[in-house]
């Protein structure tokens, strides 16, 4: 439940003109701090912003005079608006904004300014030319200037190496109050972000970069704020909390990350005569087809004490092939999710039948031949195996997963500018 004053569809022959930049300033009990943060960026914006902007106060459920100050706010600066959620956490409140802003690009900063508003510019300027899907201000990244306690510090930098350790995240500074992001991105992104306050920011960025989109870094200046109300213990728990949740989601396959790749991710840039990802796709393919040749290996040599080389082999490389093609899906080609999984199987087991027509032949051709030892059936497997290996990667590079592979093949929107 929330009171705005975010615009309205016009009615009648008044045309409202959407606004190129929405910046949020979230707030709860802050009625001293909110007019001279609101007064200072609108004149930062005025004065040096180059296209229309809006500037949208997201009231937290305060209990002071935060609202009375937020309404004089709108009422004497042109492009202020405001919005009051009856319900506390800045997630919700930039979720509930952004959702609802019609402008092309979407910023927050903190009520305390501590981000110098000189990286502003910089901060949106690739998003306003659709060279990149989100922006955040790196108060980690070389070249910027910070000025905060050790504790702080320390802080920061350790829960960053937990997000590297745990969800694999790759951009340097989650926590700082100083982001971006495109309209259309939001859009598609922001249904499928949970969390309503702190962590928001991480899962937003982890969502964004699993899903391939391009993240903008700029280096801040930063000056810690003494006074700040945060609560650093609960605040971490919490944060540990979402990301044992957001792993979770993301190896189980529940997040649609697929489609939204589809629609939004970027490829890597093509290099004449290699196909599109080639070289990282075959590393992958590779670690996953050592360890499903160890795993049909093992299982041949166990079923063959009780049975005969045929049977031992077609066992071991259905149990394995099943397995080899659910983990190439997800690893090799980054499918994830339930959408042509059977499908998917189905054309492995096809590749799976080529394979085995491959290692059969060759046991069949080794007994014809001479009476081996399980020591020589095992090693003309080896050479079969290598050889059925490469061509499965094939098949299922230009085959199983074209189509995947095809549908991902988007080029960026860029962001119009009115």
């Amino acid at each position: 439940m929330s009171l705005s004053t975010l615009p309205t569809p016009a009615s009648g022959p008044v045309q409202v003109v959407a606004p190129v930049l929405d910046v949020v300033v979230p707030v709860y009990n802050e009625e001293i701090d909110l007019e001279p943060c609101v007064r200072r960026l609108h004149a930062y914006l005025a004065a040096e912003f180059p296209y229309r902007f809006r500037i949208t106060i997201a009231d937290n459920a305060s209990t002071d005079s935060t609202a009375d100050v937020a309404r004089r706010l709108t009422e004497t600066l042109p492009g202020v608006s405001s919005v009051h959620l009856t319900q506390k956490g800045r997630g919700r409140a930039l979720k509930h904004v952004w959702s609802h802003s019609d402008a092309a690009v979407l910023a927050y900063m903190d009520v305390d300014l501590s981000t110098d508003l000189g990286a502003l510019l910089p901060l949106v300027a690739p998003l306003i030319s659709g060279h990149s899907d989100l922006a955040i201000g790196s108060r980690l990244a070389r070249g910027s200037r910070v000025v905060r306690g050790a504790k702080r510090e320390f802080i920061s930098r350790s829960y960053n190496l937990i997000l590297r350790g745990t969800l694999s995240a790759r951009f340097s500074d989650a926590q700082c109050g100083f982001k971006a992001i495109r309209a259309d991105v939001a859009e598609r992104l922001l249904p499928m972000v949970e969390d309503t306050g702190w962590f928001f920011d991480t899962e937003l960025l982890v969502l964004a970069e699993k899903a391939g989109l391009r993240i903008h870094e700029v280096p801040v200046d930063w000056i810690d704020d003494p006074d700040s109300r945060v609560d650093i213990v609960a605040t971490a728990v919490a944060d540990l909390r979402g990301i044992v949740r957001v792993a979770r989601g993301l190896g189980s396959g529940r997040l649609p990350l697929a489609a939204l790749r589809e629609q939004l991710g970027r490829n890597p840039l093509p290099v004449a005569g290699v196909p599109t990802g080639l070289t990282g796709q075959l590393l992958r393919f590779a670690a996953v087809g050592a360890a499903s040749t160890l795993a049909y290996l093992a299982l041949f040599a166990v079923l063959r004490t009780a049975t005969g080389p045929q049977w031992a082999n077609l066992v071991a490389l259905l149990v394995t092939a099943i397995g080899n093609t659910a983990a190439n899906r997800r690893v090799t080609f980054g499918v994830r999710g339930a959408d042509s999984v059977l499908r998917h199987q189905a054309q492995g087991l096809v590749v799976f039948a080529v394979g085995l027509g491959l290692t059969s032949g060759s046991l069949a051709l080794l007994h014809t031949l001479t009476a081996p030892a399980t020591a020589l059936e095992l090693g003309v497997l080896v050479v079969a195996n290598l050889v059925a290996t490469g061509l499965r990667f094939l098949l299922l590079r230009i085959w199983v997963f074209r189509a995947t592979r095809s549908a991902m093949n988007t080029t960026p929107r860029t962001v119009g500018i009115p």
